[in-house]
């Protein structure tokens, strides 16, 4: 190769290779004495990329050096709870943690897990699957993954004023976990859909039970989302028992399809494979503003999303600092951070790279509040930001305003199963018979009697069998079938038994239909 070639590859070289060599990703600094810190999320891309910046630049400020994130993303929360579980179960058994929960900084390999609900986080402060034996004792114990903070009284109130959210916490007592976001579970839905069905906006859970949207509903399957399962339990709780089981069964009955995934509803009603999907807030909301044109208001584009007002759960989205970790002070630093005003912005503010009228208020640094690359569509956990800034939001929806009051009442265990059984294992049947059933309520002179015996069908229970006859499913022995569920080997056979006797139901409903019908 002649010199003249040599240099020409080299300055190829580096003209490739020197944005690479310099370049940084959001909230990195270059330079090995730049502390770091490790939290492990299931929170996209979206947020990991503000917080890195945001959170770097306030560390900078407060205490003269920016910070490196270093976020690990193993799967979703489930995912990750099961990784600590496993960590920390290592670690009782190495004797790097012991009895009495003390740690050395470093026996996990994580300082935070930030995101996801209230129930996982509170799984971290119970130890929930954590027993192990330390060498050389054949005695287990389990400590908390979480370590509790020492905020004061005063500035909790500060932050929050009281500790409720609907029927739920905004912080734990002990401070194993605290709020900084609020999640919501409600209805995304197509525009150009429901137009085209002749149907309004929903505006509650019952309005998806309406007969023209059936095949049109996206529903992931609760035996493998943690989040649809809260939806569909706060809309148990709220309905009741009756109602309830009513309004999930006709739900069932209009879905399209049950899918793994709790993302992929609100992405199949973007692009009109749905018209409607019950979905986590910052999904639904996410995908309506993945595709708002520019300058176009999302209040009017394609896709929307809506919390029914009173029928609502609205969960904490809390941060944890992990016993155990690496860096402990920078940890609780981040979680200070977290409840500034400036980071609770970056939830729901527009961009302040996108120009909007009134534009963005200036936070103690001087500089517009929000995140700085898109909008995040999330709520902030701290009532100050609703009474303060509520024209800055994307989303103008005040989660303490919307959100039910009503307690679970503990039925969430019978959702995989009885729904797996009346609408996800017998999707087929269940749709045949719901259309038939909507054909004999409209058909004008349908023998009432005939009605009634369908409607009974369809909405039917299988019952219990006991040494003592059969035990109907109501609330009153819920906690029988629950014990007979758990029993070893008992859930599978359940599962196929009910699915046979939904089954059976759904084919008579069709034939007594077809029956009445043709007399």
């Amino acid at each position: 190769m002649t010199l003249s070639r040599i240099l020409i590859v080299l300055a190829f070289v580096a003209v490739i290779g020197l944005p690479l060599a310099v370049r940084r990703g959001p909230g990195e600094s270059v330079g090995a004495d730049v502390p770091r810190l490790i939290i492990v999320t299931p929170h996209v891309q979206q947020i990991r990329v503000e917080f890195s910046q945001a959170f770097s630049e306030w560390h900078e400020r407060h205490y003269d050096t920016p910070v490196k994130i270093d976020w690990r993303v193993p799967g979703g929360t489930s995912e990750i709870v099961r990784q600590l579980q496993a960590q920390f179960n290592a670690a009782i058994k190495d004797g790097r943690i012991h009895a009495d929960g003390t740690a050395e900084p470093g026996s996990i390999g994580y300082d935070i897990m930030f995101g996801g609900g209230s129930y996982d986080h509170s799984k971290l402060h119970k130890g929930s699957g954590v027993l192990a034996s330390p060498p050389g004792s054949d005695e287990a114990f389990s400590v908390p993954m979480s370590a509790p903070g020492s905020f004061t009284q005063e500035q909790l109130d500060e932050w929050f004023g009281e500790n409720k959210v609907g029927a739920g916490l905004l912080y734990d007592p002990e401070q194993y976990w605290i709020g900084t976001a609020l999640s919501t579970f409600g209805i995304v839905y197509n525009r150009d859909v429901l137009s085209d069905l002749g149907l309004a906006e929903p505006t509650s859970f019952k309005d998806l039970t309406d007969p023209r949207y059936q095949s049109w509903i996206a529903l992931c399957d609760p035996r493998q989302s943690g989040s649809i399962t809260t939806t569909l339990d706060s809309i148990l709780n709220n309905k009741g028992w009756d109602d309830g089981w009513r309004l999930l069964r006709e739900l069932c009955a209009n879905t399209r399809y049950f899918t793994p995934l709790s993302t992929k509803p609100p992405i199949d009603v973007s692009q009109g494979e749905a018209a409607a999907g019950l979905a986590i807030d910052f999904y639904g909301r996410g995908q309506a503003q993945s595709i708002v044109l520019p300058g176009e208001d999302p209040a009017y584009a394609r896709v929307g999303f809506v919390d029914p007002a009173g029928a609502v759960f609205v969960d904490a989205d809390p941060v944890s600092v992990i016993r155990g970790g690496p860096s402990p002070e920078l940890a609780w630093r981040f979680v200070e951070y977290c409840m500034t005003e400036e980071a609770q912005s970056l939830w729901q503010f527009r961009s302040v790279n996108d120009p909007h009228p009134g534009g963005s208020p200036i936070g103690e640094d001087g500089k517009p509040m929000g995140p700085k690359f898109s909008a995040l569509r999330r709520m902030p956990a701290q009532r100050r930001m609703y009474e303060k800034y509520m024209p800055y939001m994307v989303d103008q929806v005040n989660p303490f305003d919307i959100a039910s009051d009503v307690r679970s009442k503990g039925w969430r265990g019978a959702l995989g199963i009885m729904m797996g059984g009346f609408g996800i294992d017998t999707s087929d049947s269940i749709r045949e018979a719901w259309a038939a059933l909507s054909r004999a309520r409209a058909e004008a002179g349908f023998d009432p009697m005939v009605l009634v015996e369908m409607e009974n069908l369809f909405y039917a229970f299988p019952p219990l069998k006991t040494d003592g006859g059969e035990l109907a499913f109501t609330p009153e022995n819920y906690k029988a079938f629950k014990t007979a569920w758990r029993k070893p080997g008992m859930g599978e056979r359940f599962a196929i038994e009910y699915a046979k006797f939904f089954k059976q139901n759904y084919e008579r409903v069709v034939e007594l239909e077809h029956t009445a019908s043709r007399k």
